[in-house]
């Protein structure tokens, strides 16, 4: 028997939510609460209750124009209402041709072939299978590892888990399903910092003893995400193009969270002045309206790939080119090249470094760093995200923390009033925490 299931567009049932749909990183048995959204616009998120936060996250870096954007919301429309999806084995459409041309005109000019993937973590895959598939093309079956540095997230499926930090990612808990890799120390010398050439050693070690089971090297460009919002100097990325060079190895830069103006340039590995072979893109490739993901590469890989022994590449996921989510992209980034997103950037960056710079002497903060678009208050104690959560809501704004940091990565289109807004709800926050722990509703004592 069918289960009497009715629906509502005027309230969300939050208990119902509660007890059934799994949100991510969340336990079942003890669940984070969850806020009930039911409109945006711009850079505010509209509760149920009418209220409107200032969104500081956008939506995990990815709604880059704001929310409701009239070229992307039209785009859309007009997709779904011709072509809304169709297998891409054997069939193509313009909106695929018109985004690969726009993302070939707008990489490195080594970068010409583009896979179009369902998600980030997918594109990561993809690399990484490109990667294996190349060097079987090239008669070197013992180039299978993938080497990367720790404090790196690259995504949650299990190829991309293997190359996520292996003490503070998943790899643990899920034993020997998960591949295991290489890994380097995290870069140290900071970005606008001097460059230390020593911390170079023990990868460029591993390099020399392994380069003969190395398929790639896969890092974050400039910047580290998920692992910890760190960013580190050009000269570091720069070496790794060498040694890559040197060793006949791979170079895969994931620029899913970094790509398209976070960091201050449109791509974060022109800090460094370097090409990759492959490139995984995501997030803002669709202004964040849509999930749809990119791995690019180069004639050489694609030819390696070709070489081998399949003739083919072993990958087509059903949603492989989606028609709706190829023009969201086309016009998210239509709209990048139309507008001043350098200046916006220009702007909050150096908003963000006057507006936090206080915070770097209140008690319990470990770090205070901005680079482009982003801004973040490390703390030196893990933070409950749950209390959090409710002390930024009530503080008018979304901003969301995790481990021991306190970060936003605004819509570029965000005013200088609203970023104010969340500059001083970090502050207020992180002033509060740093209270004893006694005396502090907002530490984690999990």
């Amino acid at each position: 028997m069918s289960k009497d299931i009715q629906f509502t567009t005027t309230s969300i049932d939050l208990q119902f939510d509660k007890e059934h749909l799994w949100h991510p990183y969340t336990s079942m048995a003890n669940a984070l609460p969850a806020f009930g959204v039911v409109a945006a616009e711009g850079v505010e998120l509209q509760l149920e209750n009418g209220r409107k936060l200032i969104d500081g996250t956008s939506s995990w870096w990815a709604c880059v124009h704001g929310y409701s954007h009239p070229k992307i919301v039209s785009a859309m429309q007009q997709q779904a209402a011709t072509l809304s999806h169709v297998m891409f084995g054997g069939i193509t459409h313009r909106p695929a041709v018109e985004l690969a041309r726009l993302l070939v005109n707008m990489t490195s000019a080594n970068l010409t072939k583009v896979f179009l993937a369902d998600s980030g973590s997918i594109a990561v895959e993809v690399a990484m299978k490109m990667a294996l598939q190349y060097w079987q093309g090239r008669s070197k079956l013992n180039k299978q590892k993938i080497l990367t540095v720790k404090n790196g997230y690259h995504g949650d499926t299990f190829a991309a888990m293997s190359v996520c930090d292996p003490e503070g990612g998943m790899h643990t808990m899920f034993g020997e399903l998960v591949t295991k890799q290489l890994f380097a120390p995290a870069p140290q010398s900071r970005f606008g910092g001097e460059f230390n050439p020593e911390e170079l050693n023990d990868i460029a070690n591993l390099f020399e003893d392994n380069h003969q089971q190395i398929a790639a090297l896969l890092v974050e460009p400039i910047m580290q995400g998920a692992g910890g919002m760190r960013f580190y100097h050009p000269d570091y990325l720069r070496a790794l193009r060498k040694l890559c060079d040197k060793y006949d190895v791979l170079l895969i830069l994931d620029e899913i969270a970094t790509g398209f103006g976070r960091t201050g340039k449109l791509f974060a590995y022109e800090h460094s002045d370097i090409e990759a072979d492959i490139l995984c893109l995501g997030k803002a490739l669709t202004g964040g309206y849509i999930s749809l993901a990119a791995t690019m590469c180069s004639d050489e890989v694609a030819q390696g790939v070709s070489d081998s022994p399949a003739g083919v590449f072993m990958h087509g996921p059903t949603f492989m080119g989606n028609p709706l989510a190829c023009s969201a992209a086309i016009a998210s980034l239509q709209l990048l090249q139309e507008s001043n997103w350098q200046e916006q950037i220009l702007a909050i960056e150096a908003q963000l470094k006057h507006e936090l710079a206080e915070a770097a002497d209140y008690a319990h903060v470990n770090d205070v760093r901005v680079l482009g678009g982003v801004g973040v208050i490390e703390m030196n104690t893990t933070l409950n995200t749950a209390e959090l959560q409710q002390q930024f809501v009530d503080l008018g704004v979304w901003i969301r923390p995790f481990s021991n940091l306190i970060y936003i990565m605004p819509p570029y289109c965000i005013t200088s009033s609203q970023l104010s807004q969340l500059t001083h709800a970090m502050k207020t926050v992180a002033k509060q925490v740093s209270l004893p722990r006694d005396e502090s509703a907002f530490i984690s004592h999990g």
